[in-house]
């Protein structure tokens, strides 16, 4: 699952993993993520945006970690900015891994997804 309400960039990733053969639920808000959560079978991972613009990641992964049917679903993060407290909050949570878009490559973040996945 990717969760990411800039349009442009969510067609790329998605592009991208089923190129990478990866089977991908695209949603542009939370919400919406929340909403297919709840009505099919949870995810091998979710790479989440931070700053969406109905909900954060934090509400956002913590929604995912309440529920005993998503709360084994590895999160990654992926986000523009990354203060100490942010990132400490999010791994707290249980958040796998929390990347910043600059520092890695699409095809870094989805080797990263595709490894996670495959462990869950």
């Amino acid at each position: 699952m990717v969760v990411e309400d800039e349009p442009l960039l969510l067609q790329a990733i998605v592009k991208k993993l089923e190129l990478s053969d990866c089977t991908v639920i695209a949603c542009s808000s939370g919400k919406q993520a929340v909403s297919l959560l709840q009505t099919t079978t949870p995810p091998q991972a979710i790479w989440l945006d931070y700053y969406l613009k109905d909900i954060n990641g934090l509400d956002f992964a913590t929604a995912v970690k309440k529920s005993p049917k998503w709360s084994k679903v590895p999160i990654i993060v992926v986000s523009n900015s990354a203060s100490p407290e942010k990132v400490e909050a999010m791994l707290a949570l249980g958040v796998s891994n929390y990347l910043l878009k600059a520092e890695y490559r699409l095809d870094d973040i989805i080797n990263i997804i595709k490894k996670l996945s495959t462990k869950s």
